[in-house]
């Protein structure tokens, strides 16, 4: 068993780029953060409120939960077991046998330029950027590159991935993409940031959105081949995308090419998402604000409001996409950016259907939207909002899931995130008095509390929808989402990543990145949920949710960073004996309920990678690193099988003096190769 060195020498930084930080997410973190409402009146409210009705008991009230671990299973089985010597991963001897699942020898952190995996495992890459997804697509040529290629080709930054079994076809699957954004300097030669060309531009545009593919696996291996099918699909900046629930038709969403504010081009910064137990895919539109040029030009008070609000501000954008379309200029259309921050559904299974924007869902920096169906067929969506101090929300569907998988029942289930309630979470602590920003445990030996979902938005089965937020409309609830979360006090949270529900046991885990600057100048000060100054490692968030309800308790599993650190917590598990872990990002479950957590800017002079943790027995809050991906990359869209483990290398070799003509990593491809997004299947050999 290899030893793991615990790194103490850091700067507490986030590790990811200025490079990646311009294009992925429009320099969110060196901006102010766009919520500065003070939002104290309405907590303090519900504190006496909660108080009075005490904690909610009880566990799980659901029996189906679909998310990016939906359709997951343990990476070991019980014929593995023997796989490893019983060793903890530093190297101790733990007083009970590796958890199932987690018995896999933790890998070092490292810097390598490689996708590093544990001993006994292999790996291949599955499809690269640049791959062809559709029949009749030319090979990938770096130097040569067009709009119409890139169209039928795998798109770039791979995140979320979904892998849906193909029925009736066995070992054959539909593997679905979402593309988050571009990073032009690394995909052209001889970039002029200043002076980007018309074909440029088109590229990035045929470069984001989703891709959808079959995949085929191979007897006696977790290898996948990509095939052509009548599935595959290219979507992208460009495709229309029909807005359901009560902002479809607004003022607020009418723009020169779209009177009826009801179809849209394109979906953009699709970061993770989730699967449906009606087998679609869900996207979210996180980072939008970015690809908008011009803010500076609306001066109507309201509107300039708004559009700061979700941080789209000042003149020209970094990729001056609005020199090419006059719909990425707000001074033009100011009403165009209105008509992204949404989650998006797609039908994989028919290549030909129109894509849904739902509003009755909310507009904001969706990071992703997994579902949970409670035992009476009440169809739950959590999803956060990824900013620093934004929110934390959920929605109640009104109708039922129709069982089946048909067409008729995927097209009635496909109306249900469109009536129901739209919910945003204010959470209450423990102990709230011994909370001081260093990290320190509370009396209790945990960070734990309280908390109660606040309704904003209600949307009936007729579609018409009612405002619960006084001041606001309905049109303008769904539209301008986080300034109902403003009015209604809801809890700033440390950039709230990935929701997921556990499908063994129903609680629900969150993923909360970081936030560099809680507790800093007239930022938001420190609470339970959030308990250290300048947050660089972020925290995992376990929920006992009443589902369907209003009232759920929470508690801390980890709060992130080196383990020799005082400020560090591993679910009350010895914190000799587990991996470091920075900054977590996405979430998924094995299907004996272990949590799988990717990262997301490892701020402890490491790579990113997929960690495994233990959640329940002796060994809770046991953590192993399970992979690491290349050097300045991050690891997106986990997905967990008894076969294999599936993982999105996005931005390889992204780093500050890196660029097509000086690439930084030559990963997947070799030699003097440029770097190439790609997702990556490993197994057990």
């Amino acid at each position: 068993m290899k030893l793991l060195p615990i790194l103490t020498t850091h700067d507490g930084s986030s590790a990811r780029s200025n490079l990646t930080c311009k294009y992925k997410c429009g320099d969110a973190c060196f901006h102010d953060a766009p919520n500065t409402s003070k939002g104290e009146y309405f907590g303090d409210i519900v504190k006496t409120a909660m108080s009075r009705r005490g904690v909610l008991r009880g566990g799980a009230m659901a029996v189906v939960a679909v998310g990016a671990g939906g359709l997951l299973a343990a990476c070991g089985t019980e014929d593995d077991a023997a796989a490893t010597d019983g060793t903890s991963s530093n190297g101790s001897t733990p007083s009970t046998p590796p958890v199932d699942g987690v018995d896999f020898t933790a890998v070092a952190p490292n810097t390598e330029d490689a996708v590093v995996i544990p001993e006994g495992y292999e790996q291949g890459v599955v499809i690269r950027w640049g791959d062809p997804v559709l029949e009749g697509a030319p090979e990938f040529d770096f130097d040569n590159q067009t709009a119409a290629a890139q169209a039928m080709q795998f798109g770039y930054n791979n995140d979320f991935a979904g892998l849906l079994p193909i029925e009736g076809t066995p070992n054959a699957y539909l593997l679905v993409v979402s593309h988050e954004y571009t990073t032009e300097p690394n995909l052209f030669k001889g970039y002029d940031e200043e002076n980007p060309t018309r074909e440029q531009f088109d590229i990035a545009l045929a470069a984001h959105g989703l891709s959808i593919l079959q995949v085929n696996g191979e007897n006696g291996s977790g290898a996948l081949t990509p095939a052509f099918s009548q599935y595959n699909r290219r979507l992208t900046a460009t495709s229309e995308f029909l807005v359901t629930g009560p902002a479809a038709g607004s003022d607020f969403l009418k723009t020169g090419a779209d009177p009826t504010g009801t179809k849209v081009l394109g979906t953009l910064n699709n970061c993770s998402g989730g699967l449906t137990p009606w087998g679609t895919v869900l996207s979210g539109e996180e980072n939008f604000n970015q690809y908008f040029g011009n803010a500076e030009s609306v001066t109507e008070p309201a509107a300039a409001e708004r559009l700061a609000r979700y941080g789209l501000e000042g003149a020209a954008s970094d990729r001056k996409w609005e020199q090419f379309d006059p719909r990425f200029d707000l001074a033009q259309e100011p009403n165009e950016a209105n008509r992204f921050g949404y989650i998006v559904e797609i039908d994989p299974w028919d290549p030909n259907s129109t894509p849904v924007k739902h509003s009755a869902m909310g507009r904001f920096k969706h990071e992703a939207a997994t579902i949970y169906v409670t035992d009476d067929g009440t169809v739950v969506a959590y999803s956060g909002d990824d900013e620093r101090f934004d929110y934390m929300y959920k929605f109640v569907s009104s109708r039922k899931m129709m069982p089946g998988n048909g067409q008729a029942a995927m097209r009635e289930n496909m109306t249900i995130l469109d009536a129901g309630t739209l919910y945003v979470a204010v959470l209450t602590g423990d102990s709230p008095d011994a909370i001081d920003g260093t990290g320190t445990l509370p009396p209790s030996g945990k960070f734990s509390g309280k908390g109660e979902w606040i309704p904003l938005l209600r949307t009936n089965n007729d579609g018409n929808a009612e405002s619960l937020v006084d001041g606001m409309s309905a049109e303008e609830v769904a539209v301008f989402t986080r300034q109902a979360g403003d009015k209604v006090g809801a809890t700033k949270m440390d950039r709230p990543e990935d929701f997921e529900p556990n499908p063994v046991t129903g609680k629900v885990y969150v993923a909360l990145t970081n936030n560099k600057n809680r507790g800093v100048d007239d930022y938001a000060s420190v609470d339970e949920a959030n308990p250290r100054v300048q947050n660089k490692n972020g925290q995992v968030l376990e929920l006992e949710d009443d589902h369907a309800g209003t009232e759920f308790v929470w508690n801390l599993l980890i709060v992130a960073g080196d383990p020799e650190a005082a400020d560090t917590y591993f679910g009350g598990f010895d914190k000799t004996q587990v991996s470091p872990i920075s900054c977590p990002d996405n979430l998924a479950f094995d299907s004996k309920g272990n949590l799988w957590i990717s990262t997301d800017g490892n701020a402890l002079d490491s790579n990113d990678g997929l960690f495994a943790v233990v959640l329940d027995g002796e060994r809770r809050g046991e953590t192993r690193q399970f992979l690491t991906v290349p050097a300045g990359a991050e690891t997106c869209g986990p997905i967990i099988q008894d076969e294999r483990v599936i993982v999105a290398v996005q931005h390889p070799g992204e780093s500050d003096d890196a660029s097509a003509d000086n690439p930084a990593s030559h990963w997947p491809d070799g030699g003097d190769s440029q770097p190439r997004p790609s997702m990556v299947a490993v197994w057990k050999v």
